[in-house]
């Protein structure tokens, strides 16, 4: 750091706060009629997700759940299915056991330590931070993805910030910025401004309340912070899905809670076509295995943070009644008006495999 914390700290936050009166933003819906279970609710949608997007989501779920304890009784399927779209479904399964969790031990009313909020699945320190900032007037630092980026640049603060050296860096500017009073306004201008100025490219530097003493902007190396994460070229996997359609339905299966589309409605994966046909014959559809006809260029590539999935689709029409096909929950799904099944929770692939059987 090129500069000491100290001699900016002051400067600093009374830069942001005279921004934030002016441009902040203030008519957010979880911004009216602040609630900790709300800014809870925003900061998990927002995880990974821009605020347009999530707008709508957090809408409805209130909607459906418009308080912790409502969510906490909810089956798991309908939170599933009211995320679906959103993505990095965890957040959503974590919400839940949280809900419960806050149900069973505090009474249905959220936490107000922040050792409590710290203890709930799928919180860690700056979302702990962030909601009982931002509801409650509590003094907390935050340092979200937007944070890291506005204060790199702002210390010029080298490195990729999932270094442990490199966020403890952070938290320590963080710590420091903090100003006494006005908290929560603080906090939520400093997502602001790495939402709305200090964005990942194309920053707009002249309107950047803080740019006289950014040192990446003295150096001329904006983009050039925060330090990009070394990398490693993403392996790809191949799964054949089995659509195994009936009379207008389609079969479905309920995945593991635990791994990827967790909890949610999915089709039976196979690595290999010899392993597909070998299943159909296993369920006594010969005919079906030895006539299997499907279009290559069906194929899609979904991507993961950690890899690539090559979908091969296979569409099956079963022409006698099956028993259970996975030793799974399972459903025959109808094709039209899949989207309305409130108590399914689906992925964004199982919801584009649906579509395209329409």
């Amino acid at each position: 750091m090129s500069q000491s914390l100290h001699s900016v700290s002051n400067w600093f936050s009374t830069q942001v706060l005279a921004w934030y009166d002016k441009n902040g933003r203030k008519h957010l819906p979880w911004q009216q009629e602040v609630t900790a279970y709300k800014v809870w609710l925003s900061e998990v949608m927002l995880q990974q997700t821009q605020v347009t997007t999530v707008i709508p989501y957090f809408e409805r779920f209130i909607s459906r759940f418009p308080t912790v304890t409502k969510l906490a009784k909810a089956p798991q399927d309908e939170v599933l299915n009211l995320w679906t779209g959103l993505g990095y479904y965890a957040r959503a399964r974590n919400l839940h056991k949280a809900a419960q969790q806050i149900v069973a031990e505090h009474e249905g009313e959220f936490p107000t330590e922040f050792e409590q909020v710290l203890a709930l699945p799928g919180i860690g320190r700056s979302t702990a931070g962030a909601i009982l900032s931002l509801s409650m007037g509590q003094h907390h630092a935050i340092l979200d993805g937007n944070v890291k980026r506005v204060l790199s640049r702002f210390m010029a603060i080298e490195g990729w910030p999932g270094q442990k050296k490199v966020e403890n860096a952070l938290w320590q500017v963080a710590e420091a910025f903090s100003p006494e009073s006005r908290i929560g306004n603080y906090n939520q201008v400093m997502m602001d401004l790495g939402a709305m100025v200090c964005t990942r490219s194309r920053p707009s530097c002249d309107t950047c309340p803080v740019a006289s003493k950014c040192q990446a902007l003295t150096q001329l190396r904006v983009t050039d912070f925060p330090g990009s994460k070394p990398k490693k070229e993403k392996p790809i996997k191949f799964v054949y899905m089995l659509l195994l359609k009936d009379r207008g339905t389609v079969y479905m299966y309920q995945r593991p809670a635990t791994g990827i589309w967790g909890g949610l409605y999915s089709f039976p994966e196979y690595s290999t076509l010899r392993e597909l046909e070998e299943h159909l014959l296993l369920l006594n559809m010969e005919e079906q295995a030895q006539d299997l006809e499907f279009k290559e260029e069906a194929l899609f590539r979904h991507t993961f943070s950690h890899y690539h999935l090559d979908i091969q689709p296979v569409v099956v029409e079963v022409k006698h009644a099956l028993n259970q096909i996975q030793d799974a929950p399972d459903i025959w799904m109808p094709i039209v008006g899949f989207e309305h099944q409130q108590d399914v929770g689906l992925s964004s692939v199982a919801t584009k495999l649906l579509s395209g059987l329409i």
